[in-house]
């Protein structure tokens, strides 16, 4: 009989078996070691153990209580090693950066957007999935509004209805990219770098 494990991912534990272990705290060491030297490690870390959660917590279904290997080998090839996905580090001007974001062509997931938004996101997450500029949906529902008495209506269902973009991964998923190790990364810290840029505009 194997030996098992409690892990702690995104604030949720996790039975574990002794190969599997082995397997993701290997998988884990390399992200660390890969965004090491990252102000934002840290932040990228917990975000990737927040979608290894998610993935994990999909593959215990009927019954199923403990992570096997191959549990661990299939998330872990769908997060991707960073290295892998998205290159070496680049040298810029400014330093070091990553690589852009894996693009897909699938479907994009429907959220609002908290990081575009002027009340609930409604416009800036319809946008996002459109990939329209979100000033044009807010038109639009602004003419439902004083055309037909509606624009308001509709927007209050879609704020209720709708989920907002809380994670990096759902964040992701809503702009069409690839949820894996690398994104997730270059997500964290480009949002780093606008909140740093921001910052400064306001002190000046």
């Amino acid at each position: 009989m194997k030996k098992t494990f409690s892990v702690n991912l995104g604030n949720k534990v996790y039975i574990i078996d002794e190969d599997a272990y082995g397997r993701l705290k290997e998988y884990l060491d390399r992200i660390e070691s890969y965004f090491s030297d990252q102000k934002e490690r840290e932040d990228i870390i917990n975000d990737i153990e927040m979608r290894l959660s998610e993935l994990f917590a999909e593959r215990l279904v009927a019954g199923k209580q403990v992570l096997t290997l191959n549990d661990v080998e299939e998330v872990t090839r769908i997060m991707g090693d960073p290295k892998e996905i998205g290159g070496e580090k680049e040298q810029t001007e400014q330093g070091q950066s990553y690589a852009n974001y894996e693009r897909r062509t699938g479907p994009r997931r429907f959220y609002r957007d908290p990081d575009n938004r002027i009340i609930g996101g409604v416009c800036g997450g319809i946008g996002a999935y459109l990939n329209i500029d979100p000033v044009i949906i807010r038109i639009l529902l602004v003419v439902l509004l004083v055309a037909f008495g509606i624009g308001f209506l509709i927007y209050i269902i879609l704020w209720i209805v709708v989920p907002e973009a809380k994670t990096t991964a759902q964040k992701l998923e809503m702009r069409g990219d690839t949820v894996n190790a690398s994104n997730i990364g270059n997500f964290v810290k480009d949002e780093f770098e606008s909140v740093k840029k921001s910052f400064r505009r306001d002190k000046k």
